[in-house]
């Protein structure tokens, strides 16, 4: 049996490592890793998620669409006409930018979100938006240039951004997103230690781990500070549809053509299935970062661009999104009703107005990393918060995912989950109370 199945536990990328050379399993190759191969971490995200899988398990960790409403059999029939009547061409290479019509549509969904001079020309079709940021880091960073992120951010960022030696630099966040003020702040101390900042990696529409909104008097001001300090703003707007109410806030983009590169994602709004997302590049940057994308996967997939394009042209795709946030809310709903319940004084969450997730904060000096092997055996599983911020400090927050759960669930899971925080909180307060005896 491997040490997680026989402790329940999930080894950190060093720790397996270790493990591995304590046990002789080091191969004579290894010698032939480049430097970055050290720097490629395997995401906690993917490690719970093979967790998830686990039959009697409540998930409340994968951030996944709900795609039960998706209208298959019309959909099947599509496909088969697409092969049918195209299938040369879905089934062979094709443009390395993407298909023409495919990126029309992203348009057209960009202009839905609030960007409304997106150019067909300007825009990459990518392997989802990951690729997008992968390609990114390739074209700006050098090894030890600085790239700025919200505390906490995307696991996903954070992994492919460490996989090309950049040093992530996190600035704080409050109820409203970054943090103006501390985003100055932090620019001029890397600044004045001689470092060299390139990108500023944001998810202002509810931010994936934390469910929080950039305000939208703040946007133009975080814009105009990293344009002030020559920083390209790298824009992760894969949930800008799904607000629970009202209509989506503009994103950076909308108003900064020049200053923001822009990712988008058809996952949660068609099919995460699809693999494929867009990036809206500025025009004076679009070479590079074209060729680049064009370098790692040659073309993305015509057959599944086809497809997905069949969908945003023949099918009711708003109607969909709309039934999509009031499920969406409905659910989140359900999980602050189950957190309200459920969880001992100081623990505290965040309440937010559209995508997946909530962020939740244990008092501090408490490590949700080793509670989850505990959730695991109460029959839950979430992710543990030191699995969204750079470095490898401990972190008493964790994250949790509302969108693929139903409500019924959402409340049973966290009636499981419930004693595992107690017991935790608890037990601080106890070494608390011990510490100040």
């Amino acid at each position: 049996m491997t040490f997680e199945e026989t402790t329940g536990s999930v080894l950190t990328p060093e720790a397996q490592v270790a493990l591995d050379r304590a046990t002789g399993s080091a191969h004579r190759h290894d010698g032939l890793l480049s430097n970055r191969a050290f720097h490629i971490k395997q995401s906690a995200v993917r490690d719970v998620f093979d967790i998830s899988i686990r039959p009697g398990l409540i998930s409340l960790a994968g951030g996944s669409p709900y795609l039960q409403e998706l209208p298959l059999d019309e959909l099947a029939e599509a496909t088969a006409s697409i092969i049918r009547n195209q299938g040369l061409a879905a089934l062979q290479y094709g443009p390395g930018q993407g298909l023409q019509e495919l990126r029309e549509l992203a348009c057209e969904v960009m202009a839905a979100e609030g960007i409304l001079d997106a150019n067909p020309a300007d825009v990459v079709i990518t392997t989802g938006s990951q690729s997008g940021q992968d390609v990114a880091a390739k074209v700006f960073c050098n090894p030890g240039d600085v790239v700025l992120c919200e505390d906490p951010t995307y696991v996903g960022a954070l992994n492919t951004f460490e996989a090309y030696e950049v040093d992530l630099q996190p600035v704080a966040m409050d109820g409203d997103g970054l943090i103006p003020e501390a985003l100055r702040e932090r620019i001029s101390a890397l600044r004045a230690a001689g470092k060299s900042i390139k990108m500023l990696y944001t998810i202002p529409s509810f931010n994936n781990p934390s469910g929080i909104t950039l305000a939208e008097e703040r946007r133009d001001q975080i814009v105009r500070i990293c344009r002030e300090n020559n920083i390209l703003v790298l824009e992760d707007n894969p949930y800008g549809l799904l607000r629970f109410d009202g209509e989506p806030l503009p994103p950076l983009r909308a108003s900064h053509p020049e200053d923001v590169l822009y990712l988008g994602s058809f996952s949660k709004i068609f099919s995460p299935g699809m693999r494929l997302g867009w990036a809206l590049v500025p025009r004076h940057l679009f070479r590079r970062f074209y060729l680049a994308c064009e370098a790692v996967v040659l073309c993305p997939s015509p057959l599944t661009q086809m497809i997905t394009a069949a969908y945003l042209r023949d099918f009711d795709w708003m109607g969909r999104i709309r039934d999509s946030r009031r499920l969406y809310a409905q659910r989140c709903a359900a999980m602050l009703a189950a957190l309200q319940e459920h969880m001992p004084d100081g623990v505290s969450w965040t309440v937010p107005d559209g995508g997946f997730f909530i962020w939740v904060s244990l008092p501090e000096g408490i490590d949700t990393y080793p509670l989850l092997a505990e959730a695991i055996d109460a029959g839950t599983v979430f992710i543990p918060g030191t699995a969204f911020t750079p470095g490898d400090e401990t972190s008493s927050k964790l994250r949790l995912a509302f969108s693929a759960v139903s409500p019924d669930d959402i409340a049973e899971g966290m009636r499981r989950l419930a004693p595992v925080i107690r017991r935790a909180v608890s037990g601080a307060d106890a070494a608390s109370g011990a510490a100040g005896a």
